[in-house]
Parts: C-alpha cells; structure tokens; sequence
C-alpha cells in the first residue's frame, strides 16, 4: 500500500483553477459545435468560411481535450493519479487541433492574433503535466 501524503494549500488552489479553465475550454467546445449562432454573427464572410470549413477530426479532437481537461481537472481534486494521463490525451488532442486551425486551415491568414490562444492553452497544458506528475511523485495523487 501506498501511504498518502496531505497536499499543500496552494495544491488546491492550482487544481481549481485547472478544472476552471477547462471547464471554459469545454464552453467553447460546447458554443463552437453545438451553438455556432452567437459566433457567426460576429466573422465576416472570410472567417465564416474557415470556420465553417473546420473538419470533423478537428472538431473530435477539440472536444477529446476539452472533455479530458475536465475529467483530470476532477481527478485532481479527487486525488487520483490517472489525473497526468489524462492531461497527457487532452495535449496531444489540443495540438492536433491547433495543427489543423493554424497550419493546415490557415487561420492565421483570416484571423489576426492567431497563434495567442493556442500557444496560451499548450502552455498550460504543458504546466498542467508537470503539476499533475509532481502531485504523484510528491504522493498527493494515488
């Protein structure tokens, strides 16, 4: 058996601010695919297009992460270690993504400041591995 170590104050916080930031990420998965009014009204005809034009592998990929996210953002707060393994699937899920909207769509052709979001999300994916594994080598996760 595995003896489990108490985290500290600011393990919590960092894990609510994760299942936050997810949970807006699965917002916008959830408004890009299933409510795309709101979003339409404000692209002009070019960014409708592309948007428009997203493929469904994308749009799988989108909703793997966000949903992932979401789950090792729970699993965080739950305590469990399948938390990193999650936050692992919602990376790569995210980058595959990011692939399709910024090399392969060209986003960055029809919207400006394309690249701020996507590198902002890696990042925090990235941190988001990083914490989860110091939570299982610290014994907070089990």
């Amino acid at each position: 058996m595995t003896k489990s170590v108490k985290p500290p104050i600011w393990f919590w916080a960092i894990s609510v601010l994760a299942l936050l930031w997810n949970l807006f990420g699965l917002y916008n998965f959830y408004i890009s695919t299933f409510d795309q009014v709101a979003i339409l009204e404000t692209l002009n005809q070019e960014q409708r297009e592309l948007f428009e034009s997203m493929p469904l592998w994308a749009t799988v990929c989108f909703g793997i992460a966000t949903i992932s996210g979401v789950v090792a953002s729970v699993g965080l707060l739950a305590r469990k270690k399948w938390a990193k393994p999650l936050f692992i699937i919602s990376l790569i899920t995210m980058v595959a993504q990011f692939i399709n909207w910024l090399f392969i769509q060209n986003a960055p052709e029809v919207f400006p400041n394309s690249y701020t979001m996507p590198i902002t999300v890696f990042i925090v994916g990235v941190l988001l591995i990083f914490f989860s594994n110091k939570g299982v080598q610290k014994g907070w996760l089990g």
